[in-house]
């Protein structure tokens, strides 16, 4: 028992050894600016997402038509409702993930000079998933939550239901606060079982933007640690995202509904089957389009500021060494 242990502790210090500050805040940039930019087309996503027609909010018809009512009732602010935790989430989200990844990558590689293959990637993706996803899960309900709240927020309007005022949040942490507060921990966790299912969409995008690359430089007969042009990274990114999106998508609609305030469901299981009872197959794949529209070009700008700056601080740390 002490020699697996011993092994365990080995292989961790390993990985530990293997992080490098680089990747963490070339992520977390790459996060955070496409997040900036594209949080609207989020927030509209997530409010298709739970559109099921059995709650007394808004119905919204399609993308523009839920961005014409957001305006509406709240104005163009409306649009960055949650913003806040969404760039927390983002930003921690990207640089965590790319933080451990190229770390247990390292690990695998353990110095051979032949480039991994998918099941390696998409293991090493898997893994730190899961890692970054029991850190960031909190962020990502009080970004859904902030979303949802549709009571006239610009007017700074509180709404008093059955169940009391505590669903209108002022912001990230008193969203924080207060699901903490009146739901505990699980409230904090709640779409984690459909999100760690969903870590399975960042091993498929990443073991095909890998295999890409991999592909691109050995056409090019290029070193696994050559800088590819800005064009080559966004079509890569542009292409392995379309295919993770397109493959896993209904885990997002059952993860939003079961952090949606606004509607109460039994587990993933009962979301799973009044979904599909009250919907069909269609209703797992609402906000689809917006989806796509935000997540491609988000994923392209991450990606491209990742690759350019964890590039540029690793020739800075060349240099100096």
């Amino acid at each position: 028992m002490s020699g697996v242990l011993d092994d365990i502790g080995r292989s961790l210090f390993t990985v530990w050894s293997q992080l490098r500050y680089e990747h963490l805040v070339a992520g977390v940039t790459g996060g955070i600016t496409s997040t900036l930019i594209l949080h609207p087309l989020d927030l509209i996503k997530v409010r298709l997402q739970v559109n099921d027609g059995h709650t007394t909010r808004p119905t919204y018809q399609g993308l523009v038509h839920t961005c014409q009512q957001v305006i509406r009732q709240n104005g163009w602010r409306g649009l960055y409702q949650g913003a806040v935790p969404n760039v927390w989430g983002a930003g921690a989200s990207w640089g965590l993930y790319f933080f451990f990844y190229n770390a247990i990558k390292a690990y695998m590689q353990d110095g051979r000079p032949e480039p991994l293959g998918p099941g390696s990637h998409m293991l090493a993706a898997t893994q730190s998933g899961i890692l970054t996803l029991l850190i960031t899960n909190p962020l990502w309900v009080t970004k859904t939550r902030l979303c949802l709240q549709y009571e006239g927020m610009s007017k700074g309007v509180r709404l008093h239901t059955s169940q009391g005022a505590k669903y209108m949040y002022k912001g990230m942490l008193d969203a924080l606060w207060k699901i903490s507060r009146h739901e505990g921990i699980p409230g904090l966790y709640k779409g984690l079982i459909p999100g760690l299912f969903g870590v399975s969409h960042g091993a498929l995008q990443f073991m095909a933007y890998e295999e890409l690359k991999k592909l691109r430089q050995r056409v090019g007969d290029e070193s696994s640690s050559t800088k590819l042009s800005s064009l080559e990274y966004i079509v890569f990114a542009a292409l392995s995202k379309m295919f993770a999106v397109v493959t896993t998508y209904p885990y997002q609609v059952v993860r939003s509904r079961l952090q949606d305030q606004h509607h109460t469901y039994n587990g993933v299981l009962d979301t799973i089957l009044k979904t599909y009872r009250r919907e069909g197959w269609k209703g797992f794949y609402k906000g689809l389009s917006a989806n796509l529209l935000r997540v491609v070009p988000a994923c392209c700008i991450t990606f491209v500021v990742y690759e350019n700056i964890s590039h540029m601080l690793a020739s800075q740390n060349l240099h100096s060494s």
